[in-house]
């Protein structure tokens, strides 16, 4: 099974690196989609979670990063993946995400893998690292603690 996992991925939290473990130790290949949204000006560029992304999986066959840009669906289907993967903390990631995966799946065919996220890292999330940032945490110390094996 190959699994796309998408944009939200954010090298610098260990909860979405935890749930391509997961999938990992389902004998899945995982293609790690960074999308591209020149509207959004996101906390990390493009090329500093490219980087990290990379140097967290150092060659991992199994894994694969790219980017793009438009729709996910896409994305899976242009790089051969069975489905969407998709990490769920609470009840109400649940809910959305289900409700999401219903529509890619009736709209365009494409379904989704739900995996729930460790509890030991449910409450890491991207805001949170943004907060701490905030605070005047550097970028590097974060994913120094918070990436690695």
């Amino acid at each position: 099974m190959k699994l796309l996992f998408p944009g939200s991925f954010d090298p610098f939290t260990i909860g979405h690196a935890d749930l391509v473990e997961r999938a990992l130790k389902l004998a899945a290949k995982v293609v790690i989609a960074i999308g591209i949204n020149e509207e959004k000006k996101p906390l990390f560029s493009t090329s500093q979670r490219l980087e990290a992304i990379r140097a967290y999986y150092n060659d991992n066959p199994a894994v694969s990063v790219i980017e793009y840009k438009g729709l996910t669906v896409d994305a899976v289907r242009d790089n051969g993946c069975d489905a969407i993967l998709r990490g769920i903390r609470s009840v109400t990631d649940y809910d959305k995400e289900r409700n999401l995966a219903d529509i890619n799946r009736s709209i365009e065919g494409v379904e989704t893998v739900l995996l729930v996220s460790s509890p030991a890292v449910q409450h890491v999330s991207s805001s949170l690292v943004r907060e701490l940032i905030s605070f005047g945490r550097s970028a590097d110390t974060l994913m120094i603690k918070t990436f690695k094996k």
